[in-house]
């Protein structure tokens, strides 16, 4: 296991932790007599506070930095990823990124007509330096987005991995985790770039931004 250096502290272009909004927000978020606890409410905020969309997702630089996903209050999968190194960097705990390739079992149809496959590609979430060992924390769908999808949410106890559940509330599938990326220190852009330009050629490098996707979820949910 490969211990952390200093670049799991510093912010990049993407993980902007020296952000005034980043700081604020760890600042305000990051509370605990330890360094697991500080961890545990980060992971809290940055899940239940940033709304997860995937019908916005804006692939440039601007668009997946950690502060943007402050200033807009919502982001998809990565720029809540990222978002959550940012503000664990800037409460002191080392962070770095996490990539898998999952199979979502539960979506809309609206974005499986964009996507055309219910696998997901560069599915981000965050690795956390705590107690000597990298914990994985999922920090993507916000509590209320769970309970319109009858889905559990995500919890983490600064102990044990934070990932999708396999099955919903219902006992139905959920999520599949297919392929393992890796981990990284900063954002690999270029290649989710290039990986999405092949696999969503329709997509383009922005989702079309109408529609609620918690809201179509919960309507196809009951239909």
């Amino acid at each position: 296991m490969n211990a952390p250096n200093d670049l799991h502290l510093r912010p990049t272009g993407a993980i902007d932790s020296d952000h005034e909004l980043v700081q604020a927000f760890a600042w305000q978020h990051a509370q605990g007599a330890t360094e697991r606890e500080r961890a545990i409410a980060l992971y809290r905020a940055v899940r239940d506070e940033v709304r997860y969309d995937p019908y916005r997702i804006d692939l440039s630089p601007q668009g997946t930095r950690a502060s943007t996903a402050l200033l807009t209050g919502y982001g998809w999968c990565v720029p809540k990823a990222v978002l959550m190194a940012a503000t664990a960097r800037a409460a002191g705990i080392p962070a770095r990124l996490g990539f898998a390739d999952v199979r979502n079992h539960l979506s809309t149809e609206k974005l499986r007509q964009t996507m055309k496959t219910d696998v997901f590609v560069f599915h981000g979430y965050t690795e956390l330096w705590l107690d000597g060992a990298w914990r994985k924390v999922t920090t993507a769908f916000n509590r209320s987005l769970c309970e319109k999808f009858g889905l559990l949410p995500l919890e983490f106890d600064g102990v044990n991995d934070s990932l999708y559940h396999p099955y919903d509330q219902a006992g139905s599938r959920h999520m599949e985790y297919v392929n393992d990326r890796g981990t990284y220190d900063d954002l690999p852009l270029d290649e989710i770039v290039q990986t999405f330009a092949v696999v969503y050629p329709g997509m383009g490098s922005a989702a079309e931004a109408t529609g609620d996707f918690g809201d179509d979820g919960a309507r196809e949910r009951t239909a």
